[in-house]
């Protein structure tokens, strides 16, 4: 495909609701999350995106799973097998629960899509499965390569909208000097749950397993600094923009973001509805939510393709059959569409399911990080641009499983305790450098 097809398709995969629903999130803790987004995506995500892009490229485009066995050992491919399916099936999962119930709210903004088994959601969500098959199961240039790149103008046009339409309404963003504190109104603290939260608008493992589809489709080397590094700071502004309305528009209470909280706690589908509505009105919103709509779509279906090609490589299962791809794509789709119909039904919850999703997230683009310095110090590069934030996402998610409330936090006297995950999370960091830096010794050794 032209550089051009590939840097948008690129975007579309990697850019679900992280970007969207993510960044406001991480607005809760106020304009801090600027810094993060920012440097983030330039020496974190960015630099993660492009070494497991062409890391893959160098090795035919195989699953970032088997890259990592390369250079990590066979220890760590077996780890990020089961890390990469596992999170690819929450990933699909979570981009097919969000759009059924942003369709509906579009349809109806007063309808709340519940009602059981016959919800206009559950109505949405098979529909959005049954198109996750299809797009699972036929070639990446049948429909994915073709209407890709339509969604990409729609998603960058909504991007725009947003920004502009903020200034323009008279929404003012608080500046980062003056507010570069803990704004969020549950006192969560800000390390490392607002890393984890942001997730993809920063940094991200799941654009690794996304990486080999477009791996296998370069032209040239040439092609990867603008398709996958360009890709990331594309979501990062992305990820800017809805952060900036985060912060921008709803009410401060006593210097806590109270209200964004309160259209939070309404669900990510009137959230994000609210958003379009009031920076460019109910002319622009149809454009908008098409944007937001398609962003996790256009994620999901790549999510399971992935997860189906991840599975294929583990198992040495030839994807050129038919057959093949059917005994694949049947459950996958399957755990998935359980997964989904949980959240809708009311048995599985959709903000457990996202909180998994994001720690096993930045702990696979951990691991990744790992793999790219290891990759740069056997080849006498400069192995310190992956090396630290590598380090940095070491700690991250150390500190992130000591005490959150999903992790090792559900233990009650480690629940948000700083005092005991901040240490934890520093020599875990440190640990990690040092397994590094023997592994990097030994192979010199045996080279020399």
């Amino acid at each position: 495909m032209p550089q051009w097809k590939l840097f948008l398709v690129e975007l579309l995969n990697i850019a679900g609701l992280g970007p969207i629903f993510g960044a406001m999130q991480g607005a809760l803790w106020g304009p801090a999350v600027f810094l993060w987004i920012t440097f983030g995506t330039i020496f974190a995500g960015g630099v993660h995106d492009y070494m497991s892009g062409m890391l893959s490229e160098r090795h035919r485009g195989v699953s970032i799973a088997e890259v990592t066995g390369m250079y990590l050992g066979n220890t760590m491919k077996a780890v990020m097998r089961v890390f990469s399916v596992v999170l690819l099936i929450m990933v699909g999962t979570v981009f097919a629960v969000g759009p059924a119930g942003l369709i509906v709210k579009l349809i109806d903004p007063n309808k709340t899509g519940n009602g059981g088994i016959f919800s206009a959601t559950t109505t949405w969500l098979t529909i959005i499965l049954i198109y996750y098959f299809i797009a699972t199961f036929v070639s990446i240039d049948k429909i994915i390569g073709k209407i890709y790149p339509i969604f990409g103008f729609c998603l960058i046009a909504m991007a725009v909208g947003v920004a502009i339409g903020l200034p323009v309404h008279g929404y003012q963003t608080p500046e980062i000097w003056s507010h570069l504190y803990n704004m969020h109104p549950s006192g969560t603290p800000m390390w490392s749950f607002m890393f984890i939260t942001v997730a993809c608008g920063a940094i991200s493992g799941f654009h690794s397993t996304q990486a080999p589809l477009m791996a296998r489709c370069l032209k040239s080397e040439r092609q990867g600094h603008f398709v996958f590094y360009g890709a990331m700071v594309a979501e990062g502004i992305i990820a800017l923009v809805w952060a900036a309305a985060g912060c921008s528009i709803y009410e401060v209470t006593n210097g806590l973001n109270t209200g964004l909280a309160e259209i939070l706690a309404d669900g990510q589908s009137a959230a994000i509805y609210d958003v379009c509505i009031k920076t460019m009105g109910s002319i622009g919103v149809a454009l908008a939510m098409l944007g937001v709509i398609a962003c996790p779509i256009t994620s999901g279906d790549t999510a399971f393709r992935s997860a189906r090609l991840t599975i294929a490589d583990w198992a040495k299962i030839d994807q050129g059959k038919p057959v093949n791809r059917l005994k694949l794509c049947v459950p996958v789709l399957g755990v998935g569409a359980f997964l989904g119909f949980g959240n809708t039904l009311g048995f599985l919850s959709y903000t457990v399911i996202w909180r998994y999703f994001s720690w096993t997230n930045q702990t696979l683009a951990m691991i990744v990080l790992w793999s790219g310095a290891m990759y740069l110090a056997r080849e006498k590069k400069n192995f310190w641009v992956c090396a630290i934030p590598a380090a940095f996402m070491s700690a991250v998610s150390s500190t992130y499983f000591m005490m959150a409330p999903e992790c090792l936090g559900a233990i009650p006297a480690l629940t948000n305790n700083t005092t005991v995950a901040y240490p934890v999370g520093i020599i875990v960091a440190i640990v990690f450098f040092g397994l590094f830096w023997r592994a990097k010794s030994r192979a010199e050794k045996a080279e020399a």
